[in-house]
């Protein structure tokens, strides 16, 4: 059983959590990284899991890495372990379902860059959110540099990553790193909300959308259609589909409920 990150799963709604709770900031050591890429395999395998919220709980997102434990680490030391961190926060980030951030409290260095495995991130008004590494002498590393500047654009990326500060919740939500602004108390409930309607979309198109979406920006344009074409042929063989549509000319847009098949 995991000691930091635990999955609960509100079985009326299909929403899972992945509260990291490890005290005081849940600094994201490597066993906390080694736990989050687990928890990301047990809610995208888990049919019962409908959509994903990624919590660090009242307090704090994630303040970041874990500094005592890169400590007199070496390059040797440091190149053994990269891959494994980015390896957990790509699985994050290739969940086969929605996953909305909630963000409360610091989400800075290896904190931001979980959030940006999220495809949403609703933060609290008081929330900081920030890219610190260079005040240590070394950049991001799971992920801030690649997908940080896809989100918000290359010159507010190296802004953000080159000064090392904190920006509040409202500058990041003008910037687009953040979708929307809570209170602090609401953050959660606000995002297991947005999760449960996602829950009860259509889960094989949504998954598809996700898909099609994240590889598009990989490739260039006619490589992204032939995907989007693909994924968009496939859902024709599903009930979801067949519903969807028949739902559509008998009641009007937006009344279909779907079965995930």
């Amino acid at each position: 059983m995991a000691e930091f990150v635990r999955v609960e799963v509100d079985k009326a709604t299909r929403v899972a959590t992945i509260r990291l709770d490890r005290p005081k900031v849940n600094a994201l050591n490597a066993q906390v990284q080694a736990e989050l890429g687990a928890a990301a395999g047990e809610v995208a395998e888990d049919p019962g899991v409908g959509a994903v919220v990624l919590w660090g709980g009242p307090r704090v997102f994630a303040a970041g890495a874990d500094i005592k434990e890169m400590q007199g680490q070496s390059f040797a030391d440091i190149s053994a372990r990269t891959g494994a961190l980015q390896g957990a926060f790509t699985a994050l980030a290739t969940i086969p379902k929605v996953v909305v951030a909630a963000i409360n409290g610091y989400a800075l260095g290896g904190g931001c860059e979980l959030a940006l495995t999220a495809d949403f991130r609703y933060a609290a008004t008081d929330a900081q959110l920030g890219q610190p590494e260079i005040l240590l002498g070394i950049i991001p590393g799971a992920g801030g540099t690649q997908r940080l500047p896809r989100l918000v654009g290359p010159a507010r990326a190296k802004r953000m990553i080159y000064s090392g500060a904190f920006y509040g919740a409202e500058q990041c939500r003008e910037w687009g790193l953040v979708d929307a602004v809570f209170p602090p108390e609401s953050v959660y409930e606000e995002a297991c909300a947005a999760a449960a309607r996602y829950a009860a979309g259509p889960t094989l198109a949504l998954r598809a959308a996700k898909q099609a979406v994240d590889s598009g920006l990989e490739v260039d344009i006619t490589s992204g259609l032939l995907l989007e074409r693909h994924a968009f042929q496939s859902l024709f063989a599903t009930d979801d589909a067949q519903a969807g549509m028949a739902s559509f000319a008998e009641k009007g847009p937006g009344k279909a409920t779907f079965t995930g098949r």
